[in-house]
């Protein structure tokens, strides 16, 4: 089945972000995690790394993906300004890509680590140490910086070094049939063939795509030439690792590196839309539905093992050593809208969703200044201390953190709060596709121009206000039906709907002549809902985790008190919710009554033949993104189940 819904997502410089939710965690973002993270890349020379002078004696050391961490705040910083003009900020970016491009080679090259420390070492280990990784990550600052501010000179830069790229890689004689370990510059090269409409970047993305997984073996090859075993990858996985183990047109399982996985998959779909590739469609729907029904947690995390930050097999989704880094929850992101762009079904912005509320969300805390590098689903913080051997030091923790030596994940969702407007609607034809519901304005251009505004409590509340602004037309409003919601009601002009409408891929479709003022409201009906998994999932067999709209919650010990896994939830309690405005920033909480299991008093042994006692206690939880910004305890997500 060949593309042809047409839709094309409404720019970020079309889509304001007013009030409620999202805008309050814009603004943490724009006011405090962007010149924080500036702060901690020039203390940690992460920033100096551009004037290419480190010395041994130097407090820091240039680490091989430091410009990556570099380019996405730029690219944060630009999305802020598209939305929220600072001169200060923008004189700040300035200063910043004057050094970027001083740092450039005459032949157009620009990476520090390779040009500082093994300038002779070019090309030689793509597997592993990101150089084509750096590059992805600098162009889609050059292309999102061109667009915040209309300024060329990183983009010049960026297309010079991609030009080389494309000199040094490809089929033709003499070149490299290479591709990157760590994906992303396929997505990047696909965005700077929108921005420039030059067709070699293209090419040069799908040729990146279509070389991955060959043979012979490209990483087996230069490994050769570097003297090492072949047949290995990063860490000593397999190529499954860095998802090179067989053509990506003929991969069906979801594999390896969750974060490389997101990547090399947004792009394939990148290129399937761009191209009408079928065959790569295909392949991207298979490795969806594996993902979304098999591999990831409730959360929209994904990536269930630390060692490798991986996927595993199928329904291994343990809880308290879940790996579920923010980045690779972000790259769901990435993927699902791409995924919606390709079939126009709103069950990929289902997921999105998901990732967005809890799995990403999660990464950041609500001060906007720690962070989250994995996002576990129950943890005990003894568990830490005792065993090192399942969690990396400080990055599976507990508690946030104020950074990383891998600070990859606080870059990417700075940079993600700042374009989430971009993610809010899409446009086909005479029709207007609302995905995300946040108070704020959409203009688009239909056969006359029109702007939605839109106010809603969500996600706390469900219902949708949209009042139309522009000119009589004909055109179609298609409102998104989220997937967890079993009721959903719609009025026009505070009457019930009368009009025709379909139910189409997930979406409310209200076809008519719209004029100025037209108000539609959309009711959400927003239960309590308790989840189960699959019983393949064995880490929450007799277990049910509540989710209430997009949110999932979870319980805390400072409201629930110690050993959380003693608790437990009948099936037939009654679940309530309470808006707290005076709690996490003015969240909705869930309670309930339930049972503590208990040892009675005196009793000493670890093993008994008698159960356990129970007695009653009254069970509250909190948004799973909100937990870890009180004082340090248990978490849990999936709750014991009478």
């Amino acid at each position: 089945m060949r593309n042809t819904t047409g839709l094309k997502p409404v720019p970020l410089s079309q889509v304001t972000l007013s009030g409620g939710f999202w805008a309050e965690r814009q603004a943490v973002n724009r006011s405090v995690s962007v010149p924080v993270e500036y702060d901690r890349c020039q203390e940690t020379g992460r920033l100096a790394v551009f004037d290419l002078n480190w010395k041994p004696q130097d407090s820091w050391r240039p680490h091989h993906f430091y410009d990556s961490d570099v380019a996405k705040w730029i690219e944060a910083a630009a999305y802020s300004l598209t939305t929220h003009p600072d001169p200060a900020l923008e004189g700040q970016v300035d200063a910043v890509i004057e050094r970027i491009v001083a740092a450039q080679q005459p032949d157009g090259y620009l990476n520090t680590f390779f040009t500082m420390m093994t300038p002779d070492e070019r090309w030689t280990n793509l597997r592993d140490m990101h150089e084509l990784y750096c590059a992805g990550h600098l162009i889609e600052a050059a292309v999102a910086w061109r667009e915040a501010t209309g300024k060329t000179a990183l983009l010049d830069a960026l297309c010079r070094y991609a030009d080389y790229i494309g000199e040094v890689f490809g089929p033709g004689e003499g070149q490299r049939p290479g591709y990157p370990g760590h994906e992303e510059l396929e997505l990047a090269l696909v965005k700077l063939y929108r921005a420039t409409g030059e067709e070699r970047y293209l090419s040069l993305a799908r040729f990146f795509l279509d070389e991955r997984g060959r043979q012979p073996h490209y990483f087996d090859v230069e490994a050769a030439e570097r003297g090492e075993a072949p047949g290995q990858a990063h860490y000593g996985h397999d190529h499954r690792y860095n998802q090179s183990h067989q053509p990506v047109r003929r991969q069906s399982t979801v594999e390896g590196h969750a974060v490389r996985a997101m990547y090399l998959y947004s792009a394939m779909a990148d290129v399937a839309l761009e191209t009408h590739d079928e065959e790569m469609a295909a392949a991207c729907r298979r490795l969806w539905d594996n993902m979304t029904q098999r591999r990831m947690y409730v959360t929209g995390g994904i990536g269930s093992s630390s060692r490798g930050e991986r996927f595993t097999v199928d329904y291994d989704l343990p809880n308290d050593i879940a790996y579920a880094e923010t980045c690779a929850a972000i790259g769901v992101v990435f993927f699902a809208q791409r995924m919606f762009l390709l079939d126009g079904e709103s069950r990929y912005i289902d997921i999105m969703e998901r990732a967005l509320y809890n799995g990403m969300l999660s990464g950041v805390s609500l001060q906007g200044d720690t962070f989250f590098y994995a996002n576990p689903l129950a943890v005990d913080p003894a568990q830490y201390a005792a065993r090192p051997d399942l969690f990396r030091g400080g990055v599976v923790a507990p508690r946030r953190q104020a950074w990383f030596d891998c600070s990859c994940c606080p870059t990417n969702v700075a940079r993600l709060l700042a374009d989430l407007g971009a993610y809010v609607a899409a446009t086909a034809e005479q029709r207007v596709y609302v995905n995300l519901y946040t108070t704020g304005t959409i203009s688009v251009d239909l056969q006359e121009p029109v702007q939605l505004e839109v106010e809603t409590d969500y996600p706390w509340g469900g219902r949708v206000r949209l009042v139309w602004h522009g000119r009589p037309q004909q055109a179609g409003l298609a409102l998104r039906v989220p997937g967890w919601c079993r009721q959903a009601d719609v009025a026009l002009n505070g009457e019930p709907w009368n009009g025709p409408y379909l139910r189409h891929k997930g979406y409310l479709l209200l076809e008519r002549c719209w004029s100025e003022g037209d108000t539609v409201t959309l009711d959400l009906a927003m239960p309590v809902e308790r989840v189960y998994a699959r019983p393949e999932v064995r880490a929450d067999v007799g277990r049910v985790a509540l989710q209430r709209g997009p949110l999932v919650y979870a319980l805390e010990s400072c409201d629930n008190g110690p050993n959380l896994d003693a608790l437990v939830l009948p099936r037939d309690a009654a679940l309530t919710v309470q808006r707290e405005p005076g709690l996490l920033d003015g969240v909705v909480t869930i309670r309930g009554d339930g049972w503590r299991v208990g040892a009675e008093a005196g009793s000493s042994g670890l093993y008994r033949k008698q159960a356990h006692a129970h007695r009653g206690v009254s069970l509250t939880a909190v948004p799973y993104y909100a937990w870890a910004n009180r004082d340090p305890g248990e978490m849990l997500v999936w709750i014991r189940e009478a």
